[in-house]
């Protein structure tokens, strides 16, 4: 019985790893070139100007830097009848951006998953 306890730990804590609500959606990156074509869609990029220099995703609307101070002013700042398809590197820090779009009442909010490291499209520079 201990050993199941821990068990269901071990599961529950590794499926929060995410860190993503279950209001956020994942797109895939396949669904991506279409989601991004519909009208009222925001791609945001929230990586660093650094990581922006080495290249980004083309139909990138948006670059608000997660790290910066001002991040949720920002955020707080955009249309919440809009939807909104967030990307980092990897998906942790957009998945965190778009529970904080979230919490301040966005309500299509997506997260690209893979980040821009699973992207297989020309990146633009």
């Amino acid at each position: 019985m201990k050993a199941f306890g821990v068990l269901f730990t071990f599961v529950l804590a590794f499926a929060g790893c995410n860190g993503q609500s279950d209001q956020v959606k994942t797109l895939s990156q396949k669904d991506l070139a279409s989601k991004v074509q519909q009208e009222n869609v925001v791609l945001i990029d929230v990586r660093t100007p650094a990581e922006i220099a080495s290249g980004y995703i083309p139909e990138a609307d948006l670059f608000i830097d997660i790290k910066d101070s001002d991040f949720e002013q920002k955020i707080s700042e955009l249309d919440t009848s809009k939807t909104y398809v967030m990307y980092c590197r990897s998906g942790a820090r957009s998945g965190r951006a778009a529970n904080l779009m979230v919490e301040k009442g966005f309500v299509n909010v997506y997260n690209l998953q893979g980040g821009i490291l699973a992207y297989t499209g020309q990146l633009k520079q």
